[in-house]
């Protein structure tokens, strides 16, 4: 009882920082939702060289993962941060998703109610229908398949998944209209990629046997020299 209650004031005072509700909420922690790419690696430490490009048309889809120190190689700072992991994802240079996903050990004993109490403090209270399917994310794997709470906010959304297999959770925070473009991207580019793909295996297929066709000349150049029947 006493360590679930430590891990939930832990998490009321982690996500319950000054900046949230001053800025209307449409963030997580001092992460605000359409900071651009350098702006949110500058806060959270790491090259913005780091962010991985998932689509590049026809717009410019990123993903950037952080990681607290205490998973660091070498790192020997004692850490009470519940957070595993953060993806940033990024809509042409815009923040437009925030995916968290927490410690099993720093979740460990907490319930579901738990978990929405102190998310609510700064998201305050979730909707109340929140059973009904969430519409302000996509990508999300299948084990964090099981709803628990969703949090609705004029420009952005908030919800909340924990684990089918363990007690695990992870939250998501997104800017509604981004997160609307994102997805219409993301269809775009993966239709894209499926009328382009016949051509694409063709110039592989080419570059691959002249490749081979360099190699082979090459090669000949260096046996015909020192060749002795």
């Amino acid at each position: 009882m006493i360590k679930r209650t430590l891990a939930t004031a832990a998490f009321v005072i982690l996500l319950s920082s000054p900046g949230v509700d001053s800025q209307g909420r449409a963030q997580y922690r001092d992460f605000q939702l359409g900071g651009d790419l350098a702006s949110v690696s500058a806060l959270a430490g790491i090259a913005p060289s780091e962010a991985k490009a998932i689509h590049q048309r026809p717009a410019l889809l990123q993903d950037l993962e952080w990681r607290p120190s205490r998973w660091l190689s070498g790192s020997t700072a004692v850490q009470t941060d519940p957070v595993q992991k953060i993806v940033f994802s990024f809509f042409n240079d815009q923040l437009f998703k925030v995916t968290v996903e927490y410690d099993r050990q720093r979740t460990e004993g907490m319930t579901d109610g738990d978990m929405i109490e102190a998310i609510s403090e700064p998201y305050g209270p979730p909707a109340e229908a929140a059973k009904r399917k969430p519409a302000v994310t996509f990508g999300t794997d299948a084990e964090f398949s099981t709803l628990v709470a969703r949090w609705d906010g004029a420009d952005y959304g908030v919800v909340l998944y924990r684990s089918s297999y363990a007690t695990a959770f992870r939250l998501i925070v997104t800017s509604s209209r981004l997160d609307a473009l994102a997805r219409t991207a993301v269809a775009q580019a993966l239709r894209l990629d499926a009328r382009e793909a016949p051509q694409r295996e063709i110039d592989r297929q080419k570059q691959d046997e002249e490749s081979r066709r360099v190699l082979q000349a090459k090669a000949r150049v260096t046996n015909k020299a020192t060749f002795k029947p």
